[in-house]
C-alpha cells in the first residue's frame, strides 16, 4: 500500500497498459527457445538461411579425404613396384644419382633380385673413375684399358712432396712385399700405379729419378696438365697449389687416397692415409678372394 501510494496515476496507467499488451501476445518459437509460433512467424523463420557447414557436409568431406589418401598410397606403391621391377631386374643394376654414385649391381636369386655385396655397403659405390690417357716413363701412351686383367693400386701425388707421398708409396711397397710373401698368386695380379698431379715439374726425367726410391713394381705416369686434370676430376681428387714462394717453388695440396681397382677396372675399394699396411693387405685379400653368397 505504501509503494502504490507513491506512484503517480500516470505511471500506474502506463504499467497496466503494457501489462495487458504483453499478456495478450503469443510466444513465437525460436531456435533458442520453445513455444508455438503463428503461421506467419513460422514462414518468416523458415526463410532465415542456415550456416554453410553442417555435420553431414563435414562427414562427406572426411570420407572424400580418406579416400584420396588411400588412393594416393596405393598408386604410389604400385608405381614404386613397377619402377623397381624395371630397374632391378637386370644385372647392370641402377643408381639413385648417377652423378655421385655408380650403378649398384644386382643378382637374381630364388627369392628375387638382390644387390651384389661390395665394399661400399647399402649406400652404393661412389661414381669414381672412368676412361683416361697418360704416358709412362718411356713416353708410351697408357690408358685405363692397359690394365684390364690386372688389379691395381692407384695413388695421386707429386715428386717434390716432402713427406706424405713418400710415406704412402712406401706403405704400398710394404703391401706388395707382404702379398708376394704370403699370397704370391695375388701379388702377381696387382700393379701399383703413381700418377703425378704436378705435370709442370714432374717431367719424365724427374720421375725416373724419383722412381728409384720406391718399389720396383710401381708404374709412374704423367701427361699434359689437361690430361692430368681430367683424370683427377674423374677420381674426385682435390689438387691445389700451396705455399708458393717468390722464386716460384710451391707444394701441392691433394687428396690422400689409394684407389683399389679389380681386374675389370672397376673400383673395388679405397684406402685412406690412416690405414696401416696390415689393414690394406686384409682388405686387398678380402676383395680378391671373396665370393658373394648367392
Amino acid at each position: 500500500m505504501f509503494r502504490t501510494s507513491l506512484r503517480s496515476p500516470t505511471i500506474n496507467k502506463t504499467i497496466q497498459k503494457y501489462t495487458r499488451q504483453f499478456s495478450s501476445r503469443k510466444y513465437a518459437k525460436t531456435r533458442a527457445g520453445s513455444g508455438s509460433a503463428d503461421s506467419k512467424d513460422a514462414a518468416a523463420a523458415s526463410m532465415i538461411p542456415r550456416g554453410p557447414v553442417s555435420w553431414a557436409s563435414l562427414g562427406l568431406v572426411a570420407v572424400a579425404a580418406a579416400s584420396a589418401v588411400s588412393y594416393y598410397q596405393i598408386e604410389r606403391e604400385r608405381r614404386l613396384e613397377q619402377a623397381m621391377g624395371k630397374i632391378v631386374s637386370s644385372e647392370s643394376g641402377w643408381s639413385p644419382n648417377p652423378e655421385f654414385f655408380a650403378k649398384r649391381k644386382f643378382k637374381q636369386t630364388k627369392a628375387g633380385w638382390f644387390p651384389v655385396e661390395d665394399a661400399f655397403g647399402g649406400g652404393g659405390k661412389p661414381a669414381i673413375g672412368g676412361e683416361w690417357s697418360l704416358v709412362d716413363l718411356e713416353g708410351n701412351m697408357v690408358t685405363n684399358k692397359s690394365f684390364e686383367g690386372k688389379w691395381s693400386l692407384l695413388y695421386f701425388g707429386f715428386a717434390r712432396c716432402p713427406d706424405i707421398c713418400p710415406s704412402e708409396m712406401v706403405k704400398v711397397g710394404q703391401v706388395m712385399d707382404t702379398l708376394k710373401e704370403k699370397y704370391p698368386s695375388l701379388a702377381e695380379q696387382i700393379k701399383p700405379i703413381f700418377v703425378s698431379v704436378d705435370p709442370a715439374r714432374d717431367s719424365l726425367t724427374a720421375l725416373k729419378a724419383y722412381a728409384k726410391d720406391f718399389h720396383p713394381s710401381y708404374i709412374f705416369l704423367t701427361g699434359s696438365p689437361e690430361q692430368v686434370q681430367q683424370m683427377a676430376k674423374k677420381y674426385r681428387v682435390y689438387v691445389s697449389k700451396a705455399d708458393e714462394t717468390e722464386d716460384g717453388d710451391y707444394l701441392v695440396d691433394h687428396s690422400i687416397v689409394i684407389y683399389f681397382h679389380d681386374d675389370t677396372g672397376d673400383l673395388a675399394d679405397c684406402f685412406t692415409q690412416s690405414m696401416r699396411p696390415s689393414d690394406v693387405i686384409e682388405k686387398v685379400v678380402e676383395r680378391m678372394i671373396h665370393q658373394p653368397t648367392e
